[in-house]
């Protein structure tokens, strides 16, 4: 395991890394998260029928939009071109699924875009779910995958 923190100095202090010598190269993360519901819960989202409306398209929207949003919310991430991203929401007897994927083609790494996407996709439902279901739980947010072609 790597010991040495790439976002502190010598000092101890925080520090945003320096990519400016990386080479431009395409990279793609999968993240995930899941926001477990109560079963009627899981009903009112399957039939579209919670007062706030349509809990499926306001999480995938967040998604996407946190992904651009990123360097704002993260105080030492890089500000990256994003390229794609992509927000897939399962509906499961016990909550559900999210499923994120985020590509670009910069120095550094996407990965922080396609967790931030998944972790506030699940806010976006917890608000969406709050009124009728005090029991809910946001678990497993992670990442699942991260790619990068290797120069040819």
């Amino acid at each position: 395991m790597e010991t040495n923190l790439t976002h502190v100095d010598s000092r101890g202090e925080a520090r945003m890394v320096d990519v400016s010598a990386k080479p431009k190269v395409k990279r793609t993360a999968r993240a995930r998260a899941f926001v477990e519901l109560a079963p009627p819960t899981v009903a009112l989202v399957r039939a579209n029928a919670l007062a706030k409306g349509d809990v499926l398209a306001v999480a995938r929207i967040a998604g996407i939009m946190a992904a651009k949003r990123t360097a704002e919310l993260v105080p030492l991430c890089h500000n990256i071109e994003i390229e794609r991203v992509e927000v897939a929401l399962e509906v499961r007897d016990d909550g559900i699924e999210i499923r994120t994927l985020a590509a670009c083609t910069d120095k550094t790494g996407i990965e922080m875009e396609a967790l931030c996407s998944a972790s506030v996709a699940a806010l976006a439902v917890w608000d969406m779910c709050k009124a009728v279901d005090k029991t809910m739980r946001i678990r497993e947010v992670e990442l699942v995958e991260k790619t990068k072609e290797v120069a040819k």
